[in-house]
């Protein structure tokens, strides 16, 4: 059996961060809400609890609170910031608004010789962000580290096993975070790093199995890293009973569809079924300009191109789609404390009567995850380095309405910043690229004449997991390369901006 941590969630926005880092010990993780029962914890078997941080006051009235039997468990607990505030505040410790909000560096001093510090040095930085603290301990608490405004930065109970900390271990900020997290993984909960891409491999494939039997499935095949991985893996379950169909939407890349029914038939043999359907979605998009209405037309139109084409392959009972693990989090399914940053067609664009019932074999992954499992099933590594392409395509890189001239000038504003990346070495050094197309023009001059064009914005990030992304820093020469490109090749652009913000505050696409 694979060891578990379950990450509660109090709406942290680093929630996600300390089931990544959990997971980088081999170490299976995931994210519970916060309303979890004792029963559904036991039912998990977990080998330890983290509770996360968290935007609220202990003292809110709606604020997220814990069923008090789940420290009484005895299974290793860690809360983390509010997490700790909470233990403190359920088990009869006193908290306080602090006289001074800690936010950002402290220099923090720990007991070493507690299993949570060991191997650690006595002094070192962490990452505070509170505006409330501990300032009484439950009783049987013992103290072990403190900053220079907080008495109680850390604590811990040995008779119950429950460890509280004021600082953000999960954070890249906090110097010696990581060896934290690992010392409560193996040195309190005992865990065994036995959580591997090959069991989850065997594991999913038996479970697919006993959901699908000897019936049909259908999936959502664009072509990209997840959806391919997510078929690959059904197929090694059911075999030929699994269909394949690849929808052109009309807002896919340049030359998309033709490459991915070449890259499939030449290494795949597999049942795929191809749909024109790029008139369609064109038309249901024309007239709307909100990215959130334009998410849920294109995932409901998606599920009704399907319900159209399964009649031709008959007796459809499953739909797969390569839902990720950030899909969910990011679309506000685990916590009601933490916004929807936004919908996504795999997860928030499903019509209620849908026909069929949904298989997202990924959705318990990351993305780097899912390339490690593409590996895992042999899939071509040209396909795996791909850059993530978002379900509703250029459609969400159009903003405002979208229609046939403005996407046709988008693919081919598209196609040159990924060729030109390819030829300088660059694409691979990338997370993710690509193009915007603002609904701004403005004035230029070209041809010693006035010209009044598109704005286009170019956008590339670095990133591990797609959780929290940085801007990538192209060199100069090769940013000025393509901007000439662009305006001199490209009719109707007159002006090209590069996107300069990371993940946090903004979201990697605009829309």
């Amino acid at each position: 059996m694979v060891d578990k941590i379950l990450v509660i969630d109090f709406g942290s926005q680093y929630t996600q961060l300390i089931v990544r880092k959990v997971r980088n010990f081999n170490v299976y993780s995931l994210i519970k809400h916060n309303s979890i029962t004792v029963e559904e914890i036991l039912n998990e078997q977990p080998k330890g609890i983290i509770l996360s941080g968290g935007p609220a006051s202990v003292f809110d009235i709606n604020s997220p609170k814990i069923n008090n039997k789940i420290l009484e468990l005895g299974i290793p607990i860690l809360g983390i910031c509010y997490g700790f505030q909470l233990i403190s505040f359920s088990l009869g410790g006193r908290v306080e608004k602090s006289d001074k909000r800690e936010y950002g560096l402290a220099k923090l001093k720990v007991d070493n010789k507690n299993k949570l510090f060991l191997n650690i040095p006595s002094e070192f930085n962490v990452w505070m962000s509170h505006s409330d603290k501990v300032v009484k301990l439950p009783e049987n608490f013992i103290p072990i580290a403190s900053t220079e405004n907080t008495e109680y930065a850390a604590a811990f109970n040995p008779e119950k096993n429950i460890y509280g900390v004021q600082f953000h271990p999960e954070v890249t900020h906090t110097e010696f975070g990581n060896k934290i997290i690992e010392n409560f993984l193996f040195e309190i909960c005992k865990c065994n790093p036995n959580w591997l891409m090959s069991n989850f491999i065997n594991d999913k494939i038996d479970e697919i199995k006993k959901i699908v039997g000897n019936n049909k499935v259908v999936c959502a095949l664009s072509g990209g890293v997840d959806s391919t991985v997510a078929a690959i893996l059904v197929q090694k379950a059911i075999g030929k009973n699994l269909h394949c169909i690849h929808v052109d939407t009309g807002l896919m890349r340049k030359n998309e569809s033709k490459e991915i029914i070449d890259f499939f038939q030449k290494n795949f043999v597999i049942n795929l079924h191809f749909v024109d359907a790029s008139r369609l979605f064109i038309q249901k998009l024309k007239g709307v300009y909100e990215p959130e209405e334009k998410r849920k037309i294109i995932g409901k139109t998606f599920i009704e191109v399907f319900e159209s084409e399964i009649q031709k392959i008959g007796d459809v009972k499953f739909l797969v789609q390569g839902t990720l693990y950030p899909d969910i989090v990011e679309s506000g399914v685990f916590s009601s404390n933490s916004s929807v940053i936004k919908s996504h067609h795999n997860v928030g664009g499903l019509p209620e009567n849908l026909s069929l019932h949904l298989i997202e074999p990924l959705k318990e992954l990351f993305k780097d995850e899912v390339r490690q499992l593409g590996r895992e099933l042999n899939i071509p590594e040209i396909l795996l380095k791909k850059h993530p392409f978002p379900g509703p395509g250029l459609a969400i890189r159009i903003i405002g309405e979208v229609d046939e001239e403005k996407l046709n000038l988008l693919r081919e504003v598209d196609y040159l910043f990924i060729e030109e990346l390819k030829k300088s070495n660059l694409y691979d050094s990338v997370w993710q690229a690509f193009a915007v197309l603002l609904p701004v023009k403005s004035v230029g001059v070209m041809g010693d004449e006035r010209s009044y064009a598109y704005s286009i914005v170019l956008r590339a990030v670095t990133s591990i997991d797609g959780m929290t992304a940085d801007w990538a820093k192209l060199d100069h020469q090769f940013l000025n390369l393509v901007s000439n490109k662009i305006i001199n090749e490209i009719k109707g652009v007159n002006r090209v901006v590069y996107d300069i913000t990371s993940k946090p505050p903004a979201t990697i696409e605009w829309e």
